[in-house]
């Protein structure tokens, strides 16, 4: 709940609008069918579940979205979708907030190849 307040305000200071928070994946999916999204910041551990069917979603899309994860993804998920931004927690909202921004900007205009290769980053390569 701390969490999902802090990144509400990060992307509300940032001119975006907040849908959500989603607690369940059942939740996010319903929002999924009632809202449009241009961009997602999800925890991939929700009160149902991993979060797989949420992302699958976003991705079949086209949806730019980052995970967040006190211990990383799930083999599967990494696996099918490699490209997917993965940020260990305790991470500061307002990093978020910008990276996805700049993957809305990036997904926005036309691009040669993947918008961001997969990789999973360490709360300490950000302070740098």
């Amino acid at each position: 709940p701390i969490i999902a307040l802090a990144l509400a305000v990060a992307i509300r200071a940032a001119d975006g609008e907040v849908i959500g928070p989603a607690a369940s994946v059942k939740a996010a999916l319903l929002l999924l069918k009632t809202q449009s999204v241009a961009g997602a910041i999800l925890d991939v551990n929700l009160t149902d579940g991993v979060v797989s069917p949420v992302v699958e979603n976003l991705m079949q899309r086209g949806v730019p979205l980052i995970l967040q994860s006190g211990i990383g993804i799930p083999a599967t998920l990494a696996a099918r979708f490699p490209e997917l931004i993965v940020h260990i927690k305790p991470i500061v909202a307002d990093v978020l907030v910008a990276e996805l921004a700049a993957l809305i900007v990036a997904h926005q205009a036309p691009v040669n190849g993947p918008l961001a290769a997969g990789r999973l980053i360490e709360p300490a390569s950000l302070a740098k």
